[in-house]
């Protein structure tokens, strides 16, 4: 059983394997009583490197390098060692393959004032597609935003509009509209800030997220 500690932004995923039970994966500092004949990793991620903590029978094992492992013996021992990531695909090979892939983001950019992609993100089109397609079940959210020309509720519908001009893209390369959500955020949430009816080609943009 485990009892989550706190959560922290950079830590890295971890696994569980008791014979063929898998423990959830996530993004958090887990510290709690094990089971028996168990084998946990703590893999590595982006920035920094997490920590797990390991406790059975009185004993504790901290996990705070890459590949570190604790295997819970069935007397109920912790015997700590360092594994390979060769080891950890042999072990949890399933599991690993199963996971989702990371979050994706891509920037589309417009012409002023239009719904028109420039003419480099035209070609950022099929990137998306490309990393829409290898996921099972994709969840795609796309935000459209504008630069400060123009008055505040322009700006919104603008930004709206781009947004949707997106999703059609996508929804001719065959993506279902119901993975597809769309927003408009107008001049709000500038990439570059800028005074008031200054234009700003990198804040005419579209942001797609997909996971």
């Amino acid at each position: 059983m485990f009892a989550p500690a706190s959560r922290k932004t950079d830590v890295p995923s971890t696994l569980t394997r008791n014979l063929v039970r898998l423990a959830p994966l996530g993004l958090l500092v887990l510290a709690g009583c094990a089971g028996r004949d168990d084998l946990y990793v703590l893999l590595p991620g982006k920035g920094k490197t997490g920590a797990l903590t390991v406790t059975s029978g009185g004993e504790q094992r901290v996990l705070d390098q890459p590949y570190a492992a604790a295997r819970v013996t069935r007397t109920g021992s912790v015997d700590a060692r360092v594994t390979t990531e060769a080891e950890v695909r042999r072990a949890f090979g399933p599991a690993l393959a199963a996971q989702p892939g990371r979050p994706v983001s891509f920037y589309l950019y417009f012409l002023a004032d239009t719904d028109e992609f420039t003419l480099e993100s035209k070609q950022v089109v099929n990137q998306i597609f490309a990393e829409i397609a290898r996921r099972p079940a994709p969840e795609i959210v796309i935000i459209g935003h504008t630069d400060r020309v123009g008055s505040v509720q322009y700006n919104d519908a603008l930004s709206r509009k781009r947004a949707e001009r997106v999703r059609e893209e996508l929804l001719k390369l065959g993506i279902p509209k119901v993975r597809i959500s769309v927003a408009g955020r107008g001049e709000r949430e500038l990439e570059v800030p800028t005074a008031d009816e200054v234009p700003e080609p990198r804040n005419r943009r579209v942001e797609i997220n997909v996971r």
